[in-house]
């Protein structure tokens, strides 16, 4: 019979190993775990052992906490994941979680700049400052490339290939990428990296890093949320915004133009395409605006 730590430190070696995930979802996936290893062992029930009664009576719970659908249905997926790999080790030779259904979420749109917003955004830099030029080149790739923060952060110079026309992105599960990259963010890392970088001592073992804070090291996810907050807020935006919305941004404007789904989902690196099929309803929605406003039967006097 096997104990739940023993198991657990093998479900999270095959998670970060095997399936390369990144350290966030590693500990996403543990904390889900824990929480059915909890309800478990009340029950003194081994991993082997667990039935779909169990779970669906773990999930009853969870919703009489006050839980979310979404958070829920999240946690659903984690112990889906967790029974795939008991299978895949043959500490099981049946799915308890098969029969689980997910509840409904609901489909949250996210939150998008317009064009002129980001324009404003990009005018409100001070570039008489230190980190002017280097918030407006953070800014034009960020949207121009539709980059997670994450993959900002740890663009290296390595990964440039401006000549080419293209970087190279590591992604979630270190998937690589390649995504173009317009002129506009060549003309502006290039300023940035000859004139505000150059006067920038850098710090041992950040050479390689394109984008670096006034001490010299690998700027942060903090720090970019940080920017990106007090531009909105000096360009007077009143969404919700993080750096997260200049890749919604960037994926809706690309699907507005008419660009192909597929190659947004490459461009963006999502592994399934039911992830980016949200820009098709966030173009509807666009569509829906443009015919309420522009349509003459909608403006008759």
């Amino acid at each position: 019979m096997k104990n739940w730590e023993h198991t657990i430190r093998q479900f999270i070696h095959y998670l970060k190993i095997e399936r390369g995930l990144a350290e966030n979802s590693v500990f996403a996936y543990q904390q889900d775990i824990a929480k059915l290893r909890d309800f478990c062992e009340s029950y003194t029930l081994s991993p082997e052992h667990i039935q779909a009664g169990h779970l669906k009576q773990f999930i009853a719970e969870l919703y009489d906490m006050g839980l979310s659908p979404r958070s829920q249905a999240r946690i659903i997926s984690g112990w889906k994941q967790f029974f795939d790999f008991l299978l895949l080790e043959e500490i099981r030779k049946d799915d308890p979680s098969e029969s689980l259904e997910m509840p409904k979420t609901g489909r949250k749109l996210p939150e998008v700049l317009t064009i002129k917003e980001i324009d404003a955004m990009i005018a409100a830099i001070d570039l008489s400052t230190n980190e002017g030029q280097r918030n407006k080149a953070i800014l034009e790739t960020l949207y121009s490339c539709g980059l997670r923060v994450s993959e900002l952060v740890s663009l290296r110079f390595e990964d440039c290939f401006f000549t080419e026309g293209f970087i190279r992105v590591i992604g979630k599960g270190n998937k690589e990428r390649l995504v173009p990259v317009s002129p506009s963010v060549i003309e502006e890392v290039g300023i940035y990296v000859q004139t505000d970088r150059e006067n920038v001592p850098v710090k041992k073992g950040h050479e390689a890093y394109v984008f670096l804070n006034r001490r010299g090291a690998q700027l942060t996810r903090v720090m970019i949320f940080t920017i990106i907050k007090q531009l909105a807020e000096k360009a007077e935006i009143h969404k919700n915004i993080s750096p997260h919305t200049f890749r919604h941004s960037f994926a809706t404007h690309l699907i507005e133009g008419g660009a192909n789904l597929r190659a947004v989902q490459d461009m963006l690196g999502h592994e399934n395409i039911t992830t980016t099929e949200i820009y098709t309803h966030l173009d509807q929605r666009f569509l829906r605006d443009a015919i309420l406003t522009y349509h003459p039967r909608n403006n008759e006097n």
